[in-house]
């Protein structure tokens, strides 16, 4: 039998509307795992937030955190730590230019720490699963490190001039996306890095050819790995563009797509 390296992205896609992994795709993910097959986690939040998701599934893998800013083993710190965070000083130009761009606020996260630059219960809410350390003071003072990712929160009016900012001034540096409605939220890593990245390194590692890499995804920080895999599967919900590049699409996230898929593909 030849090894597969399975990637799954969290939020729309391993995980139900209701956050909830199904029982029948954790069975066909269980089964897989029993027949020899890697799997691993690649999701755009930090491992604070995915910690939950990978000790139900009892994986023993890397696990891609930040949307590949942040790779490492939580189960072997011999495996190493992989941390590509951006610059500092183009943080701080950012922060600078807010109030021309009518920034609400700067979320800054440091692997684990949170940095916020104005108090915001609304952004405190979404941050404080898994238990962060948490500062909130301007973040030109309190930001000491290269973070590993920031976050702008703007309104509806702005957000479409912030982004053209930040590509005409640090297109070099860092790479943006904005959230879905109604979150008016533009996150940033830095530029080169994204989840194919990351688990490109993973698969490397484990000399498994991207040829036999099977990667499941639904939004647009999937596009690359799911265009990089051999098996690049969109959700029957994810965005159109995904679609259009998938080598298929399986069912939505709330009808077991992926163990659909891989019962099938795998032959479980």
């Amino acid at each position: 039998m030849k090894r597969h390296l399975i990637a799954l992205d969290l939020d729309g896609t391993l995980l139900k509307d209701d956050k909830t992994i199904s029982p029948f795709t954790k069975e066909m993910i269980l089964r897989a795992k029993e027949e020899g097959h890697l799997v691993v986690i690649a999701t755009g939040r930090p491992y604070r937030a995915s910690k939950m998701y990978y000790e139900e599934l009892g994986l023993t893998t890397p696990i891609v955190n930040f949307n590949g800013a942040f790779v490492h083993h939580p189960a072997d710190r011999s495996w190493g730590v992989r941390h590509f965070p951006l610059p500092l000083e183009a943080v701080k130009d950012i922060i600078e230019v807010s109030e021309t761009y009518s920034i609400k606020n700067i979320l800054a996260e440091v692997i684990d720490n949170v940095y916020f630059h104005e108090h915001d219960e609304v952004l405190l809410d979404i941050v404080r699963l898994g238990n962060p350390t948490i500062k909130i003071g301007d973040l030109r003072y309190a930001l000491k490190d290269d973070p590993t990712s920031i976050l702008i929160h703007t309104d509806r009016q702005h957000i479409d001039q912030i982004q053209s900012y930040l590509s005409a001034v640090h297109a070099n540096v860092l790479h943006h996306r904005r959230w879905n409605e109604p979150w008016h939220m533009i996150e940033i890593i830095r530029s080169g890095v994204h989840k194919a990245f990351g688990l490109k390194q993973i698969a490397d590692y484990f000399h498994i050819p991207k040829e036999r890499v099977i990667a499941f995804g639904d939004e647009d920080n999937d596009l690359e790995m799911i265009e990089w895999a051999g098996y690049g599967i969109a959700m029957g919900n994810a965005i159109e563009p995904l679609k259009q590049i998938a080598d298929d699409v399986t069912t939505t996230n709330e009808e077991d797509g992926i163990g659909v898929y891989l019962k099938s593909l795998l032959k479980l």
